[in-house]
């Protein structure tokens, strides 16, 4: 089973960077989501995919899971949420600024229309 989430946070990041690296600055926050997914599956992958009792000391609980996993993925969550909030409002901004959402249109590189 852990390989299977293996390649698909593999799937996950591999489309992501592929999203990441277009001229759309909506395609690159989409890419940024995208990676945290894929970064969110790695981090719970690697706390193991194993059951076992709650993390409380009991007499009674033979095999407890681990809590540290968990709590990373809280705190990814948020701090995904958060960069993602603020990149969707810095992209509203540009568009109202600029008028389109073309990275390269950005930067101020001529176009080859000549």
């Amino acid at each position: 089973m852990e390989i299977l989430v293996i390649i698909l946070a593999g799937i996950l990041i591999g489309a992501s960077v592929y999203l990441m690296l277009s001229k759309s600055l909506l395609r690159i926050i989409i890419g940024t989501g995208v990676l945290s997914h894929g970064i969110l599956l790695m981090l719970l992958t690697m706390g193991g995919l194993k059951r076992g009792g709650i993390p409380v000391l009991d007499d009674s609980v033979q095999s407890y899971s681990d809590p540290l996993p968990q709590a990373m993925l809280l705190t990814v969550i948020v701090i995904t949420f958060a960069l993602t909030a603020y990149m969707l409002v810095i992209a509203i901004r540009v568009y109202k600024e600029l008028g389109t959402d073309n990275v390269e249109n950005m930067k101020g590189v001529p176009r080859d229309d000549d």
